[in-house]
């Protein structure tokens, strides 16, 4: 009985050290009437813990980017979040940007998360990146943008230092914030912070959680990423059967909320959720972490 509380009162303890805790959940827009009842359940079950923001994942083609911003006005509308849309430049011209940044400004849009995007087969050098995409979004109004960063470095990258410099050019371009790629190795993401703070990027960096639903899906993300999967993230899932998701879901919450933990006591208090439109595990990840509905 002894050791039992002290366990509750040690996890109690770790839950208290977790004040300030800010959070923001990433979706994408639906493709099916199924995929948007799912999208819109998660919204709404997760609205009432008063994220930061919640973004909005944009395609290539028009009939996705059209989704995308039916899904942020929709979003803004109904919960009176925050709602951030994802924005690309390297398929879209100069003027259709600034077509698209007025528009949403229009409607009340105040945040975007800024993004070069995927380059089109046989494209070997972007024409533009995100650092113009920022400055372009800061000529038409005063945004508060969010851009990408990469701990384990943007697989288009030829190097570490030349990532770190682009998005050191990104920061004196006007973003606000730098959202990381998904990672496990914590000790990556805090070489990555004191890189940036070195190289004289005074943004803040919010680390994007993955927490882990499937763990093949999550191989074949991380596959091109450029994520390293540790191999004690590997040996949690081996021998596991198939169909046991109530244990793979409490691995994949445990293995987040353990990574808040540390990241809390290194001092960080705002956390991306990459939730893949599914509200369970995330929700559940945060209110064991102490975000509740007020």
């Amino acid at each position: 009985m002894g050791s039992y509380a002290q366990g509750i009162d040690a996890l109690n303890q770790s839950i208290s050290e977790l004040k300030d805790i800010n959070v923001s959940f990433e979706f994408f827009p639906p493709k099916n009437e199924a995929m948007e009842e799912t999208l819109w359940k998660s919204v709404q079950r997760l609205a009432p813990l008063k994220p930061s923001f919640m973004s909005v994942t944009y395609g290539a083609n028009s009939g996705e980017r059209d989704r995308t911003h039916d899904v942020v006005k929709r979003i803004q509308t109904e919960t009176g979040i925050t709602a951030a849309p994802h924005l690309t430049c390297i398929d879209a011209t100069a003027d259709e940007l600034k077509q698209i940044a007025k528009d949403y400004w229009d409607n009340g849009i105040r945040r975007i998360v800024a993004l070069r995007g995927d380059m089109p087969e046989g494209m070997t050098e972007p024409v533009s990146y995100a650092a113009d995409l920022v400055e372009l979004l800061k000529g038409v109004a005063d945004f508060d943008i969010s851009v990408a960063a990469y701990p384990e470095t943007h697989p288009d990258a030829p190097n570490a230092q030349f990532d770190l410099l682009n998005l050191k050019r990104k920061a004196e371009a006007g973003a606000n914030q730098a959202i990381t790629q998904f990672f496990f190795d914590i000790e990556v993401f805090l070489r990555f912070r004191d890189r940036a703070a070195a190289a004289g990027i005074d943004i803040q960096l919010v680390p994007g959680i993955l927490p882990v639903t499937n763990y093949n899906t999550l191989l074949r993300f991380a596959g091109f990423t450029n994520v390293h999967v540790p191999n004690w993230l590997h040996r949690m899932y081996e021998g596991l059967d198939d169909g046991d998701q109530t244990t793979r879901n409490l691995l994949g919450a445990s293995i987040a909320m353990d990574m808040v933990k540390v990241l809390a006591k290194e001092g960080v208090r705002d956390f991306h959720f990459y939730t893949l439109n599914r509200s369970e595990l995330t929700y559940a990840i945060c209110h064991i972490l102490g975000v509740r509905p007020e």
